[in-house]
């Protein structure tokens, strides 16, 4: 069994970045624009450790049913939230 992705929940992908790969040293494998299933705009932002095959998808929450539970602010300021995900890649983006 593999795992290729990891979705942590965020509150916003640009803090969680800086986090990622300014604070722990991982690289940004994707950034890419895509699109929630009813058509409105998002990011598809995987970051990994160096050399890693599984990587963690950052997914920004999508409505107060997605949002992180209160009080799980990280250090960088973005909630945290854990999941798992496919490693299939949405259409649309």
């Amino acid at each position: 069994m593999r795992i290729d992705l990891f979705t942590v929940v965020v509150d916003d992908y640009d803090p969680a970045i800086e986090f990622f790969v300014g604070v722990l040293g991982f690289e940004l494998a994707e950034d890419s624009p895509s699109l929630t299933n009813d058509g409105r705009p998002k990011r598809w932002v995987v970051v990994r450790p160096p050399g890693a095959e599984t990587g963690i998808l950052l997914a920004r929450a999508d409505g107060d049913h997605q949002a992180p539970p209160s009080g799980t602010r990280w250090r960088g300021g973005w909630g945290s939230s854990c999941g798992s995900t496919t490693s299939t890649r949405p259409t649309g983006g």
